[in-house]
């Protein structure tokens, strides 16, 4: 017959805590889980081989969308979309005057289009990366819409996905490297350049070009930050409010 020893179970939880701690300890360069027995890691899950295919995909489609120009409606827009997200950093608004460029001043999709499309983005959840599947049904072809949306979609985020598996295993070496640290805060520093050049061109060029407009955008930024309305509640408001006072 068993009885309560609060020393012997002092001891067992303290086991079991050293254990749990040991079992779950994990680093950002070898990062292990426990699943049916077996400690997994992200070197051998990962492996540096397939990192190393990753990144020479990756390298190897920029360059051949770099150089394409023309050719089939499928080939010429996975080149534009796979260089605009291979050559954008960090996401969001950044991403949007080279849509603009690669869309818009090559004649694929009309600058109203844009526009309305821009707008309803931000009523919707989620990065601003989705509003390539809206360009890709707004461009003429012969195929049906919503498959040159997902195409164009696929090739936006196809980078993102071979950088992930190139840099994961060399993730935790990076972020130690006082040179690649200084290289992000370089980077970082000129994605606010390109947010500001994004604001003045085309959002508020093309929005803001009347009394009325610059007070609906005015009053837009104060529901946005001070009263906290959702964006699409501001988006839909500020659409019908338009309809009769722009």
């Amino acid at each position: 017959m068993s009885g309560f020893d609060p020393f012997l179970d002092d001891v067992r939880l303290r086991r079991r805590v050293d254990y749990l701690s040991s079992d779950v300890a994990s680093t950002a360069d070898d990062c292990r889980w426990r699943k049916g027995g077996e400690v997994f890691s992200n070197k051998r899950f990962l492996s540096r081989r397939l990192a190393a295919t990753s990144l020479a995909l990756f390298a190897l489609l920029l360059g051949i969308s770099l150089l394409w120009h023309g050719g089939g409606i499928l080939a010429d827009t996975f080149a534009r979309f796979y260089r605009t997200g291979s050559l954008v950093f960090g996401g969001g608004h950044v991403v949007l005057p080279l849509l603009q460029t690669e869309t818009v001043k090559s004649g694929l999709v009309s600058h109203d289009v844009f526009l309305a499309g821009y707008g309803a983005a931000q009523a919707l959840p989620g990065p601003l990366f989705t509003f390539a599947a809206f360009l890709g049904t707004s461009i003429p072809s012969a195929y049906p819409p919503w498959i040159l949306g997902l195409w164009c979609l696929s090739a936006i985020l196809l980078p993102s996905l071979l950088l992930i598996l190139g840099m994961l295993p060399f993730w935790a070496r990076l972020t130690d490297n006082v040179q690649a640290q200084a290289a992000l805060k370089g980077a970082n520093a000129a994605v606010v350049g390109l947010l500001v050049a994004a604001f003045y061109d085309p959002v508020w060029k093309s929005g803001v070009t009347s009394p009325q407009a610059f007070a609906m955008a005015v009053a837009a930024f104060a529901l946005l930050q001070f009263l906290k309305i959702p964006n699409w509640a501001v988006v839909i408001a500020c659409a019908v409010i338009g309809e009769w006072v722009l």
